[in-house]
């Protein structure tokens, strides 16, 4: 089945975590939210967490990728087939977004609040709406709450919402064919009560768990014949023998019978991370006393780390150091430091440096010699005292940047998966190629080349142009015909890059910029030092590719103007950037979009994004839909062996050949370009600085 389908190719991309490491004692309910055996409850997974899984309650099988996006949001990828047995092909696909946003956490006198949406994108006959109310005691945590839509079919109560607006009373067809939209949120005649419990026993990962709810499953028996209402109420457990998998059996009334099995992890647990460097470098216990070296620059044995425009002034160096992009800048600091400590004299106490990269400005890094000696060569300090006699500031005035003509060159690798799983008219569709990504030396300091190529392993993207329209004038929707290429040039452009000041950073770019563009453009970044927010813009003149002609290096005659106006804020102590953008996308349609990114310490990146357009796509329900969004999953390789650094596994769980609503993939975007040099990845990364 097609669910079935989306467990194996999702855990094949999925690693298992250590069977003890500290896990949520929740577990997903039938749907895979984190709830009961049918009802959801209030509760949330550890932040960063993935599961995915399957489950099966007549006349349903579930597939679902779940993500603790955030500490309070919680979404979930379900692709829904309607089945005789669990043994049959699938004869209808319900699929759907869920979500659960936390409201309030629990106290020792308040309960932990949570609202949801279950297909809040997706198939009306799943969808509903509800309020979640969890509170432990003991070993029993408790779930009370009201729902909408699906979950209020059973109708207790007149919709309370109603005294607030009409809007909130108007009537929702529960079996319509059409798309679930937000103004269907909360609406509805009726609502329905819904509770349960679940007790962990004394027996670790076992707990029993019991519900009673609203669905009073209103078309299903209406359009499939001799089904008649499930029971209100099931009953049954749940069973974690390790950290990372849980599996579920219960019985709903006494006529049917609920099973479900997920797997559970964080990309923090992946067994690579972004770096293959086995660091061995030390710091010497007595300080030599060489003569300066002959040159101004000079480099880490057997590393790309790499410091030039040195000079020393009484007790201070000053050096800049260019970074390698596919490590953290700390780690780099730290080798960068015990290059210098190896060349400067014993008189010199601090080592002032200036990391850069692609012509890219950073701070300046005053470190104390004493404090790096104590760590590093005696192991009798550490980060945290290194951090507190540190000194970062982007002053610009301390060192002259230099151009540096050896800069060195990098190579990595991508695997690149790509899964729509919200398709009623193909079921899951799929894309998989390997990217192979060339930075060439810079000229003079200023002109970047890269170039890029994808080989195209598998795909049924046919399947898009099978069953749907064709579009005269393709922005994405004839990625099959890119696909179909076994060979093609992925970008090969040439950027110019400078930073005004080491706040305001620029690019212009022209070439092949990416797949389906080419063209010309640039962007402009002001990341203020040490603070939370930048803004920026951008704009670019794109023309389109044509997917027939050889490595897909002809143009079609088509070329638009599109650009945008971006900004960004990092939560604190969460690792989490909000990206805010509104502008005018590739199909010339105006819109907005947001976005939510967490990093992990290892390189994985786990970022949920949603882009609303003023024009209407087709949807996979015959309809059209204003709404574009997806999940992307990065999945660091660069420590695996004889794999460069900087490679990774890139999962994107998005629609896939939609028009409205792209944008164009920028070769050499700031924000993510720059971000070595901010005070954010500096700060999260610090203890980098002592690492081995």
């Amino acid at each position: 089945m097609k669910n079935r389908a989306l467990l194996l190719c999702v855990a094949g991309i999925l690693p298992l975590g250590s069977a003890n490491a500290e896990t949520s004692i929740y577990s997903p309910n039938l749907t895979g939210v984190t709830g009961l055996n049918v009802m959801p409850n209030a509760r949330m997974n550890d932040t960063g967490s993935i599961i995915v899984g399957t489950s099966y309650l007549k006349p349903y099988s579930h597939g679902f990728l779940g993500f603790q996006l955030a500490d309070s949001l919680q979404i979930n990828l379900r692709q829904t087939a309607e089945v005789s047995n669990l043994y049959d092909n699938a004869q209808r696909l319900y699929p759907g977004v869920d979500t659960k946003l936390r409201i309030l956490r629990e106290t020792e006198f308040l309960p932990e609040v949570a609202i949801g949406l279950n297909g809040a994108i997706g198939h009306q006959r799943m969808s509903s709406e509800y309020l979640a109310l969890s509170k432990r005691y003991g070993n029993f945590d408790f779930t009370g709450g009201l729902g909408w839509g699906r979950m209020g079919s059973a109708a207790h109560i007149k919709n309370p919402l109603k005294a607030f607006s009409s809007h909130f009373g108007k009537m929702r067809a529960n079996n319509s064919e059409m798309a679930a939209t937000p103004e269907q949120w909360f609406t509805g005649q009726n609502a329905a009560f819904f509770a349960g419990l679940e007790y962990f026993t004394p027996i670790e990962g076992l707990s029993l768990k019991a519900d009673w709810g609203g669905d009073n499953y209103a078309a299903e028996t209406i359009a499939i014949n001799d089904l008649s209402a499930g029971a209100p109420w099931s009953i049954g457990f749940n069973y974690s023998p390790k950290s990372w998998i849980s599996a579920s059996l219960a019985m709903q009334g006494t006529d049917s019978v609920m099973g479900r099995i997920n797997f559970k992890s964080t990309p923090e647990k992946w067994p690579f991370n972004r770096n293959n460097k086995d660091d061995n470098l030390t710091m010497q216990a007595v300080r030599p006393n060489p003569p300066l070296p002959p040159n101004d620059t000079i480099q880490a044995k057997d590393y790309d780390t790499q410091l030039y425009s040195i000079r020393q002034q009484e007790a201070r160096s000053f050096a800049a150091l260019e970074l390698n992009p596919h490590e953290t800048s700390p780690a780099q600091l730290k080798r960068a430091a015990i290059t210098l400590a190896d060349h400067m004299p014993e008189n010199v106490e601090h080592f002032s440096l200036r990391p850069t990269l692609y012509n890219f400005k950073g701070p300046l890094i005053n470190l104390n010699r004493r404090d790096l000696e104590n760590a590093l060569a005696h192991n009798s300090g550490s980060a945290e005292e290194i951090w507190h006699s540190a000194e970062i500031s982007p002053d610009d005035a301390k060192i002259v940047k230099a151009w540096n003509r050896d800069k060195p060159s990098f190579l990595h690798f991508v695997l690149d998966n790509k899964f729509s799983l919200s398709e009623e008219d193909s079921g899951i569709l799929y894309r998989t190629s390997l990217v192979g990504h060339y930075i060439s030396p810079s000229f003079l300091g200023l002109l970047h080349s890269g170039t890029s190529l994808r080989a195209n392993i598998a795909d049924n993207l046919h399947e898009i142009s099978d069953i749907r329209p064709f579009t005269p004038l393709p922005v994405r929707s004839n990625e099959g015909q890119f696909a179909d290429q076994l060979l093609g040039l992925e970008r090969s452009y040439m950027t110019a890059t400078a930073s005004l000041t080491p706040e305001i950073h620029t690019a212009l770019s022209a070439g092949y910029l990416e797949e389906m563009y080419g063209g010309f453009g640039g962007e402009i970044l002001y990341r203020p030092f040490g603070k939370r927010f930048a803004i920026g813009a951008e704009s670019w003149i794109a023309m389109k590719r044509d997917p027939l002609s050889t490595l897909n290096l002809g143009f079609n005659g088509d070329s638009l103007l599109t650009g945008h106006l971006n900004g960004w804020y990092e939560f604190p102590a969460q690792n989490l950037t909000l990206q805010a953008r509104f502008g005018r996308y590739l199909a010339e349609d105006i819109g907005g979009s947001l976005s939510l990114k967490r990093r992990f310490q290892n390189g994985a990146e786990l970022e949920g994004f949603i882009t609303l357009s003023e024009m209407a796509d087709i949807d996979p329900f015959g309809g059209t839909t204003h709404a574009y969004n997806g999940i992307r999953l990065s999945l660091p390789l660069g420590s695996a062996p004889f794999i460069p650094s900087g490679s990774k596994i890139q999962n994107t769980f998005a629609p896939l050949g939609r028009d409205y609503g792209q944008s164009l993939h920028s070769p050499m975007p700031l924000y993510e370009t720059t971000d070595a040099l901010s005070y954010s990845h500096i700060a999260r990364n610090w203890h980098d600085i002592t690492s081995k």
